[in-house]
């Protein structure tokens, strides 16, 4: 498999995790029916097809619809932030390592790395939502759970389409965090 494939392949399944920590639900579905109808984009084999069932299609899409409705509500979106707290790590994992299954990563380091990514994003969005509700009285939750509904979708179908903009991403978001980590040292020195 060529190099840049593989980065491609990468590409995928970090976006893809990445979005999992805001909505898991939405790159699950992507993925899925992305496998179901398309012709080649995805390909879940092995232990990953039951993920292009009908069945799990439906009960994923019911999840989603429940988990959009109940992350716009203030109290109830801090209550479904904790059980996601399991949820949207474990839905990384299987991104992870079901997009990394070509390029022969081990899965187990794949769900590793599926469970920090959306985790940490995960772990991110549920600190910053009560600060929201508290700032604003609630009455922002509907508009930020939104927006985080559509960055889930966005990223999760750039993530399959062109990962190539989700390699573009993270290459940028890297030389930022090195900038600013020798920046920040820099300073301490002087």
């Amino acid at each position: 498999m060529p190099v840049v494939q593989a980065f491609l392949n990468l590409s995928t399944a970090f976006g893809l995790s990445a979005s999992a920590g805001l909505n898991a639900y939405i790159p699950l579905l992507v993925i899925a029916l992305t496998d179901r109808l398309s012709d080649g984009l995805i390909d879940l084999q092995g232990p990953w097809a039951w993920l292009s069932s009908w069945w799990t299609i439906g009960v994923m899409a019911v999840l989603l619809v429940v988990e959009i409705l109940a992350d716009k509500i203030p109290a109830v979106d801090t209550v479904n932030d904790v059980v996601q707290t399991v949820v949207r790590p474990a839905a990384g994992a299987i991104l992870f390592a079901a997009t990394t299954r070509t390029i022969q990563l081990h899965p187990v380091v794949a769900a590793i790395c599926g469970v920090i990514i959306a985790g940490g994003v995960h772990a991110v969005k549920a600190g910053g939502r009560p600060v929201v509700t508290a700032t604003t009285g609630g009455t922002a939750n509907p508009i930020v759970s939104t927006i985080e509904d559509i960055i889930s979708t966005v990223v999760s179908i750039i993530s399959v389409v062109a990962p190539y903009l989700v390699l573009a991403v993270l290459v940028i978001l890297a030389s930022l965090l090195i900038w600013w980590i020798v920046r920040r040292r820099s300073r301490r020195s002087a």
